[in-house]
């Protein structure tokens, strides 16, 4: 009679046990001050992974948790983001692009200080100093003055990003640039570039590395010093920012362009991406099975509402969605522009889910770089209306590797648009394209959760694995052109020449000062041979 006891009492022991977190769990912080949800399910999807792999993970974040399921403490600070107006204005008022990102740069700092000045967050901050957590993930959106957050709790940093990084994450790290054959993430360019390609990719990087890098560091430096002085203790900006040991990057090389990496990044695209999609709400599971003739999902993510865009504009979308021969699922976070019987309006819908379903035809998007993944990784032909940032780019690389087209947001007239739908849900040149991508995008040693998980484990185990960090993060840009090395050289050479030239007019000076005194003398001995003669 006691056996079943005992039986009993080791499994509640095994079940206890193995809901306890090993020793080897790490205490995780993620701070994610995030403008959209878009953004922040690529930080959450990174720290749900690390949860489920036994860590203990706290995530602080300015929108409500995008996964209710995950096994993370969440802590939700309510603040203010981005104005709608300025989104509004953003997206619909053309101008330059050297005026249109210093904007969005002041904005988006003031927004990223108003967090960090939340009460909540000030509480958290004198409630957790050093030895508090192993490890601080920070979601990247041109906030890299929180890295002073590393400092405060004194441990490794890794940020983690949308897309691939831009060229200040690349400076950040010491990652090459590589402007003569890898277009900038903002170009548009896809390799290989002819000589006008260069050419242009080579104005922009010299834009982007001397203009807005410069820009970009000044303005974090001003905020790094408001909120991390020296006088209570804090090291510099520049120590702050070599405290960074990775940077996880949605982005996967097969998307392109090939180009080589430091150590210390790792690209996990995809990562958002459910291995084994979830079970989609009835009504939308029901209206995709009983389309067999296929449904064009739209979406234009989490940042941009209906109310973002000019009326004229959602109007000319409605009209061509409502008269295709498709059912068309739509998330709109605003008031629906009209009614259709072909048209289901959502608030909201689980884009990964909805896109794996095997009825989708074709998806109409933003272009933002996770809905882009979103679609080649489950092979699903895309229609792109970029409105700004990365997007035009994003769908240009999405163009020319025929996965779809696109018709810029300031040219969108109902003609364009049901012209370019026609095109790729007419042509299965498209469908068959992305599919074949989408073997190629899936086939790793490892998937994009299992790399974060080894990689984080890594860092930890080796306390911030300095041994990964390149020099290159020591060097100015001019030591990383070696200017200062072409300097010496050339004032060496400068030397050597100038020696040279004091020599030979040295040497002439005395050749011709030996002739005129070799002259002189044979000349006096002709004028007394001269006057011997004459007597």
């Amino acid at each position: 009679m006691q056996w079943p006891i005992a039986y009993v009492g080791v499994f509640v022991f095994v079940a206890i046990a193995y809901l306890i977190p090993t020793q080897d769990a790490a205490r995780i912080l993620g701070f994610f001050p995030s403008p959209g949800d878009s953004h922040l399910i690529i930080h959450c999807a990174v720290a749900d992974t690390l949860a489920q792999a036994g860590h203990n993970v706290t995530v602080i974040a300015t929108k409500p948790n995008v996964n209710p399921k995950a096994k993370y403490n969440y802590i939700y600070i309510d603040t203010p983001l981005l104005p709608p107006s300025f989104l509004k204005n953003f997206v619909n008022q053309p101008m330059p692009f050297y005026k249109r990102y210093p904007m969005l740069l002041k904005e988006v700092s003031k927004m990223h200080n108003r967090t960090l000045w939340h009460p909540e967050i000030q509480q958290f901050l004198h409630d957790h100093g050093a030895g508090s957590f192993d490890l601080l993930l920070v979601g990247y959106f041109a906030n890299d003055f929180h890295v002073g957050l590393g400092a405060h709790f004194k441990c490794p940093v890794i940020l983690t990003f949308m897309v691939q990084p831009i060229f200040y994450l690349n400076e950040l790290i010491g990652n090459p640039s590589e402007h003569a054959y890898v277009p900038t993430v903002f170009s548009g360019l896809k390799q290989p570039m002819n000589f006008w390609a260069r050419l242009e990719n080579y104005v922009i990087y010299l834009f982007e590395y001397y203009y807005m890098g410069p820009l970009m560091k000044s303005t974090a430096q001003k905020y790094y010093s408001y909120n991390f002085p020296a006088s209570s203790g804090y090291p510099s900006f520049e120590e702050a920012r070599r405290n960074v040991a990775l940077i996880f990057a949605n982005h996967w090389f097969a998307q392109g362009p090939v180009r080589p990496h430091v150590p210390s990044l790792i690209e996990v695209g995809g990562i958002q991406v459910k291995e084994k999609p979830d079970p989609l709400p009835t009504d939308i599971a029901e209206l995709l099975d009983g389309s067999p003739e296929g449904v064009i999902y739209f979406s234009f993510g989490s940042l941009i509402r209906g109310n973002t865009l000019k009326p004229d504009t959602v109007h000319i979308i409605f009209n061509v969605l409502s008269k295709l021969p498709y059912k068309v699922l739509w998330k709109w976070g605003a008031d629906y522009p009209g009614n259709s019987s072909n048209i289901l309006f959502k608030s909201w819908l689980p884009q990964t889910d909805v896109l794996a379903h095997p009825n989708i035809k074709l998806f109409i998007t933003h272009g933002g770089k996770g809905s882009v993944v979103e679609a080649e990784y489950n092979g699903v032909p895309m229609v792109g209306i970029p409105l700004f940032s990365d997007q035009p780019a994003n769908m240009e690389e999405v163009r020319q590797a025929g996965f779809g087209t696109y018709v810029p947001y300031a040219d969108l007239t109902e003609e364009s648009l049901r012209e370019a739908i026609e095109e790729v849900i007419n042509n299965p040149k498209y469908r068959k394209a992305v599919r074949e991508f989408s073997e190629v995008y899936r086939d790793r040693p490892m998937t994009p959760r299992q790399s974060v998980v080894w990689w984080v484990d890594y860092v930890l185990r080796h306390k911030g694995a300095k041994h990964m960090q390149s020099p290159a993060v020591y060097l100015t840009h001019w030591q990383l052109m070696s200017l200062d090395v072409l300097g010496v050289l050339l004032a060496i050479a400068a030397a050597v020449v100038g020696l040279l030239i004091i020599l030979w007019r040295f040497c002439i000076t005395k050749l011709v000062a030996r002739l005129i005194k070799t002259n002189g003398v044979n000349g006096t001995k002709r004028n007394a041979k001269k006057s011997a003669k004459v007597e």
